[in-house]
């Protein structure tokens, strides 16, 4: 058991052990002073029966074995070292007594029967303390012309040492106990936090992921598609020698590679998208869709209903990304030949609906398509909400409300 007192409860079980291991010195110089302190008295006072010598020998064997198994056994929490430097410490101890009996033995205790409860466990520290004494008390006892007059007053002083000692020991195991115990808990909170944290950045580069396969797929996807488009109707304009709608179908293939290629720029430095560069949404939905009207001629007309106001980054490109998801499953599945955007602003929400009088279809039996699960994404991160059926009376109806 570590011998130091509990360290604040916010250290982990490295830290408490450094700690611990930083007091020590404490404890080192605590045992070689009561030492030091035992061998000036052995020199100041008058010797014993057999001198000093023995004294003094026996002493120095007390320090010895403090150097050679106790330090380890304080530092390292070895049961071994432990039993040894104890074995060791306590016979020097008990052979000063018996060769002087009037040597100020007591001094050796302040260090001896504290490093028990330092190098042992609450148990081994009991049964330690208890047999230390015992030989405490045999020694007091036996060499006394009356051991019998001797037993109650050494009894006594037996009795209150080891319940003081126990008490004492219990009361610093308990501390060190909870300062362990927390930085068990600590050390527990603190792995948690860097698996959350790992999980976390997995689950941020599969949203990044996610967040740049949408807006490839919104953006240049839908742009190459027109561009398609657009090269075969200026091809088959060629072949019936229609120069003019050529020219005009292949300046359409240069603006929306222009658009594109700003797209690209916008999705590499991670800002708004391109249509909302310098515009308001109101100005960047009426832009789209007269494009969508001259590239394909599907008449696409755009509608806002109440007070045009801010929305914020975020909420104003989710809605963009859903009328050109919508537009562009409207130019190519439906078969329509006119198709509406309409942008509603309420007070708790803003609702965004695109309709058109195509063939429409049930969604129910159609497949999902990437596009729309990734509208749907889109919305659910902003608090909204993304819906899909049938037109009235035919087409295809999307609408789409964010809160405001």
């Amino acid at each position: 058991m570590n011998p130091a007192p509990a360290p604040p409860a916010e250290l982990s079980s490295d830290q408490l052990a450094a700690v611990w291991r930083g007091q020590a010195k404490w404890w080192h110089l605590g045992c070689y002073a009561l030492v030091a302190t035992a061998v000036v008295v052995a020199l100041l006072e008058p010797p014993g029966p057999h001198g000093r010598w023995p004294t003094l020998v026996l002493l120095g064997g007390v320090a010895l074995a403090y150097t050679l198994f106790g330090r380890r056994a304080i530092m390292r929490e070895e049961t071994v070292y432990a039993v040894l430097y104890q074995l060791c410490a306590w016979t020097c101890l008990l052979t000063i007594i018996a060769l002087d009996p009037e040597f100020e033995s007591w001094l050796l205790f302040f260090c001896l029967f504290p490093q028990i409860w330092a190098t042992f466990e609450v148990r081994p520290a009991l049964i330690g303390t208890g047999l230390a004494l015992l030989a405490l008390f045999t020694a007091a006892v036996a060499p006394a012309d009356d051991p019998g007059a001797e037993v109650p007053g050494a009894l006594v002083s037996v009795v209150i040492s080891f319940a003081l000692s126990a008490a004492l020991g219990m009361f610093i195991h308990r501390i060190i106990g909870e300062a362990e115990r927390r930085a068990a808990v600590i050390d527990e909170l603190r792995s948690t936090r860097a698996q959350l944290a790992a999980v976390e950045r997995a689950q941020g580069v599969q949203d990044e992921r996610s967040r740049l396969s949408r807006e490839i797929h919104d953006t240049l996807a839908q742009g190459f598609t027109s561009v398609i488009a657009l090269s075969r109707a200026a091809t088959s304009a060629l072949d019936r020698g229609d120069v003019a709608t050529a020219r005009e179908r292949l300046s359409m293939i240069e603006g929306t590679a222009v658009d594109n290629l700003a797209e690209a720029r916008v999705i590499v430095a991670e800002l708004t998208p391109g249509h909302l560069q310098s515009r308001t949404l109101v100005e960047a939905l009426v832009r789209l869709t007269d494009t969508v009207t001259r590239e394909t001629g599907i008449r696409v007309t755009s509608s806002v209903e109440g007070e045009p106001a801010p929305l914020g980054g975020n909420a104003e490109v989710v809605l963009l990304r859903g009328v050109q998801e919508a537009l562009s499953n409207v130019r190519r599945h439906s078969g329509a030949s006119s198709a509406s955007v309409t942008l509603a602003y309420e007070p708790e929400r803003v609702a965004l609906e695109v309709t058109d009088d195509g063939a429409g279809f049930d969604p129910a039996t159609t497949p999902p398509g990437f596009g729309l699960d990734g509208l749907r994404a889109r919305a659910a991160e902003l608090g909204g909400e993304v819906s899909i059926g049938r037109g009235d009376p035919r087409g295809t109806r999307l609408v789409m409300e964010l809160p405001r």
